[in-house]
């Protein structure tokens, strides 16, 4: 920490090391370069877990440096010690205890250099306090950045003659192509194949949803209107597709399909992802090519699928009921931000209701966990967001539940002068638990709790805090909170009901083509 002192490297003091990890992984994800967490031994370290984990299975680069005891302790029961490269060895891609100072450059190189690899995740370094007294002559190792490898002629062309015998393909798009920087050449290659694209929750704005061949976000484990468009496609083809997202037996339960593999490593295995062609390289590289040897598509017939999708966004535009439906937050809070404005989504029912509803037209603009998919990382996610794009406007949304669990780093944003909305659907209880337990019970079990005032929790912190009281408010509230130079907390009681609605909604559906 002293050495920090004299250091380029901007410390952020966070109040609670859970903070510390979420910041770091939505810093990654954001960036496309590691974010770096600190703790201490013992209890400091263990507290990074969930947000190492987070970022792990997000395919987010970041690094974690713990503090460990002197390693004349190590072998023995000691105060705070804790086998933590073994600890963190399942959670990451590189795990490493640092055991003389002359590996360090070789640990901490490496552990970028992991962390940065397709497919991206986290790396830990463990240092014990003894070596941190040393003197170490070796200075830090270059950084090299692999090139990635051009797509295989062979397999380019294989996969443009099935896509051209296609009857009715459709593309389901991965974070991956937001990784690889490929969102530009999916647009145009869906565009000038006139093939549709579902993306995933992680791959929100990954073409905009005003792309004509955009069909919105898939992934509610139900038949949505995009699922009705898997359902009728002979031709999959899976575009920086990451499993974590969206498991392939949810969407090709009948594995009868033909699965085209578009990525920058080769397919995970899996029964119900069996990939008859793949091109593996340049993600961009691979798109241009493929698509100059394909045929165009006269048309297709999934329009109607977009239509019905904009059609529902647009019915509770002007939704007067109290407490708010998710779908009259989610129009107001579009209509209040930007096109280039950051959402950081918590987990929880809202998370649904944002991923399904929340219209993107840029990539990492609504950033949703859905990998390890962990409660409370928008507070300190969306304090990482503003830090990296100060001249953006970042909103947290987030359940009254997710909020709790981190709700410490609002000091944390008003320290750094970090000016940001939270936006808390209230209702009282663990909503998403409360939806599944109605959908398999028929009864809610042990999900309701009880919430502090809100607007007096944010203003004891120095933040700002508003309460909407009737559905006329939300959106000039969200326009004054947007326009704060400070931290504002808005408190929105949301109608929960609809979730069983949608329930019912999507059961009963059937693709209108």
């Amino acid at each position: 920490m002293d050495a920090l002192l004299d250091s380029p490297i901007r410390f952020v003091t966070t109040r609670h090391e859970q903070g510390a990890a979420f910041m770091a992984d939505v810093y990654g994800r954001l960036s496309g370069r590691p974010g770096v967490c600190l703790s201490t031994l013992g209890p400091g370290a263990t507290n990074l877990v969930t947000g190492v984990a987070d970022a792990n299975m997000d395919h987010a680069p970041l690094v974690a440096i713990a503090g460990q005891a002197e390693t004349a302790r190590l072998h023995k029961e000691s105060h705070q010690v804790l086998k933590l490269d073994a600890l963190f060895h399942p959670i990451t891609k590189y795990s490493s205890r640092i055991l003389t100072p002359a590996v360090i450059n070789e640990v901490v190189r490496k552990a970028f250099k992991v962390a940065m690899s397709e497919k991206k995740g986290a790396a830990f370094i463990e240092f014990p306090e003894n070596l941190a007294k040393l003197e170490v002559d070796e200075s830090p190792l270059r950084v090299k950045n692999p090139v990635l490898p051009e797509p295989e002629t062979g397999r380019v062309a294989r996969v443009a003659e099935l896509i051209s015998q296609a009857r009715e393909p459709i593309i389901l798009a991965g974070n991956g192509v937001i990784r690889a920087g490929a969102c530009q050449a999916l647009a145009e290659f869906a565009e000038q194949l006139n093939i549709p694209v579902a993306n995933t929750f992680m791959a929100k704005g990954v073409i905009p949803f005003r792309h004509p061949m955009a069909l919105g976000s898939v992934g509610l484990q139900a038949n949505d209107y995009a699922n009705c468009g898997f359902s009728r496609a002979d031709v999959i083809i899976c575009v920086g597709y990451d499993l974590v997202e969206y498991h392939p037996k949810l969407w090709h339960p009948t594995r009868d399909r033909v699965i085209i593999h578009i990525d920058t490593v080769s397919a995970e295995v899996d029964a119900h992802y069996q990939v008859s062609a793949g091109v593996v390289g340049d993600i961009r590289h691979s798109l241009n090519r493929i698509a100059a040897l394909s045929e165009p598509r006269a048309g297709t017939r999934m329009r109607p699928l977009r239509d019905a999708l904009i059609a529902e966004m647009n019915r509770h535009r002007d939704d007067q009921a109290f407490p708010l439906k998710p779908q009259k937050i989610i129009w107001d809070l579009r209509t209040a931000m930007a096109s280039e404005d950051i959402v950081i989504c918590d987990v929880g029912a809202h998370k649904l209701w944002m991923a399904r509803m929340f219209r993107c037209d840029q990539p990492n603009t609504c950033i949703i966990s859905n990998g390890f998919a962990s409660m409370g990382i928008a507070v300190p996610g969306a304090i990482a967001a503003k830090l990296l794009n100060p001249g953006r406007r970042v909103v947290a949304v987030t359940g009254d539940a997710g909020f709790l669990m981190n709700s410490q780093e609002l000091e944390t944003a008003l320290r750094l002068r970090t000016p940001l909305v939270i936006l808390i659907w209230n209702d009282s209880g663990y909503g998403l638990i409360e939806w599944k337990q109605m959908t398999t019970f028929g009864r809610p079990s042990h999900v309701s709790f009880s919430n502090p005032d809100f607007v007096a929790y944010a203003r004891a912190f120095g933040a700002k805090g508003y309460r909407v009281e009737k559905a006329a408010e939300l959106l000039p509230i969200l326009k004054r909170a947007l326009d704060d130079n400070t931290v504002s907390i808005i408190d929105c009681p949301v109608d929960y009901s609809e979730n069983l609605k949608l329930t019912e909604q999507l059961g009963e559906m059937v693709s209108p083509i």
